[in-house]
Formats: structure tokens, C-alpha cells, sequence
């Protein structure tokens, strides 16, 4: 159980490469398990190693009103925002421009994504970390469009860490100058929190979500640099008011930037497709 967020086994998630005839050898590049041993490297930290001076219980106590207070554990997150930064570092290095794409489930990232590593992988070197809970579905998708793509399973996960995104990018022979996209797992709750080095977040929100999720998920909006509004040709047919999902999440959020676009039908993504090009050469790539 992970300390931080509550999610299923942290320390069992696979890293396997798309597009790939699947044999037992090439399938499974990493196999990350508490039942096959303990990497010490991995981020999270777990009870037979816990360093007794942080607060890592599940609950805290009881308050006066009988509620329970769920702690997080701090030393995780610092620990795994130190490996964030060692992704950062490298990101810099070779000047890889990292876009962590974040969602709920059902929002069209995958879509969105896959039409813009078709326009975009013709101007740079492009990578993709998929991130799902089970399954190969989307990487072997994304893959179709021969590009580099290395799908990590997190079973019960619920989100990315930085250590997995790190033993990712050990798959790839990343190119300097290149663009990489992380989709993480679809959650508006715990992706929020993991700090993977990415050089920016873009959440994806689908008008068929409701035009509340600013306000239900402050901390998602508040840690994206972009939100793209995406199902657009759906407006006619759902009761959602996009003006109030802007400002709702210029609330939580007055910096961030707003997209509106038909992943479908492909209206706007001109619009997404400039801003990446400018966030890249914004960024001194």
C-alpha cells in the first residue's frame, strides 16, 4: 500500500517496449516485485524500512469528532522528488522538452496524442512513456506509428512515479533535441502529487467530464502549465458551459493557459501543435 496516496502495491509494476513480437524475453524489460526482491533504488519506502522519525501510519488518530486524519508520508515524496530532478537533470542535458500529459480516464489524451506524433514526429525525434494500469493497448497503438514507445504497467498503481519514469528512459537511446511525451494513468487525484522532471504537465479535460473539475480536483489544476478542453464536437450534445470550466479553473490556477480542440475532428490542434513548437524553442531547445 502506498503511504502517500493510498493506491495498491507500489513496488510491482512492469516496463515493457511496443511494437515488439512478444516472447517471454522481450516482453518484460524491468519486473519490479516485493516477491522477487527489493530494489533499492525504488522510491517508495515500505514497512520493514521505514525510518521511525516520519509519520508513515495509514491514519494518525482520531480527532474530537471522530474522524480520521490520513497522513502523508513526506519522506516519499521528497525521495521521489529527488529522482524528479535527476530526470530534470537529464532532460536538460540533452535538451529533451518532457510533456507529463495527465487526465481522467476516457478524455482522448491517447487520441489527442496519437495526431500529434504523427504531424510532430516529422520535425523532431519523438518518445512516448505509456502509462497505463494494465495492458498494451495504447503503447502498441502509438507504436503503429513507428515511433519509440515504452508502455509501464503499474498494476493497482494509480499513478507514475519518477523512479519508473527513470527506469524508462533507460529503454530509449534518447536523441539530443528531442520530445517526449509521459501519459500517465488516468487520475485526477494521485498524478497530481509525483513530480515526475517533466518540463511541463498538460492536463486533458473532455467536455463530457462535467464543468466541474476545477473544483473537484484543485491540485491537478493548480500543478498544469496547460489545460486542453478536448471533445469539443460533442458541445451541441452535453450540458457543458466551457466558459465556467475556464474560469473555474483560473481559480484554482490564474496562470494556466487554456486549448480548445476535437482531438475527432481535429479542430484546434493546429492551435496545440503551436504551442508545443513555441513552449520548445521558449525553452532554449
Amino acid at each position: 500500500m502506498c503511504d502517500t496516496c493510498g493506491c495498491g502495491d507500489p513496488g510491482s509494476y512492469q516496463i515493457r517496449k511496443a511494437g515488439q513480437e512478444k516472447t517471454p524475453e522481450s516482453d518484460a524489460i524491468h519486473l519490479h516485485s516485493e516477491s522477487h526482491g527489493h530494489d533499492h533504488d525504488h522510491l517508495h519506502a515500505h514497512p520493514h524500512e521505514h525510518d521511525h522519525s516520519h509519520h508513515h501510519d495509514s491514519f494518525s488518530g482520531n480527532t474530537e469528532s471522530g474522524k480520521r486524519i490520513i497522513a502523508l508520508g513526506k519522506d516519499i515524496l521528497e525521495t521521489n522528488n529527488l529522482m524528479a530532478e535527476r530526470n530534470r537533470g537529464f532532460f536538460e542535458a540533452k535538451k529533451v522538452f518532457c510533456i507529463n500529459m495527465v487526465s481522467s480516464p476516457g478524455s482522448g489524451k491517447t487520441t489527442l496524442l496519437e495526431k500529434t506524433l504523427a504531424v510532430l514526429k516529422n520535425q523532431y525525434p519523438v518518445y512516448v512513456i505509456e502509462g497505463d494500469q494494465q495492458s498494451m493497448l495504447d503503447a502498441d497503438r502509438l507504436a503503429k506509428l513507428e515511433i519509440p514507445v515504452v508502455q509501464i504497467n503499474t498494476g493497482s498503481g494509480c499513478h507514475l512515479d519518477a523512479m519508473m519514469v527513470n527506469k524508462a528512459l533507460k529503454s530509449f537511446d534518447i536523441a539530443p533535441e528531442s520530445l517526449l511525451f509521459i501519459e500517465n494513468v488516468g487520475n485526477l487525484v494521485c498524478p497530481a502529487l509525483f513530480d515526475l522532471g517533466e518540463t511541463a504537465r498538460v492536463l486533458v479535460m473532455s467536455v463530457t467530464e462535467g464543468e466541474d473539475k476545477p473544483m473537484k480536483y484543485p491540485a491537478m489544476f493548480r500543478s498544469a502549465r496547460l489545460c486542453i478542453i478536448n471533445k469539443t464536437d460533442l458541445l451541441p450534445y452535453v450540458d457543458f458551459r466551457v466558459e465556467i470550466a475556464r474560469k473555474s479553473a483560473g481559480i484554482m490556477n490564474p496562470a494556466l493557459e487554456f486549448l480548445e480542440v476535437s482531438a475527432k475532428t481535429e479542430e484546434g490542434l493546429e492551435g496545440w501543435f503551436k504551442w508545443i513548437i513555441h513552449s520548445i524553442n521558449a525553452n532554449g531547445n
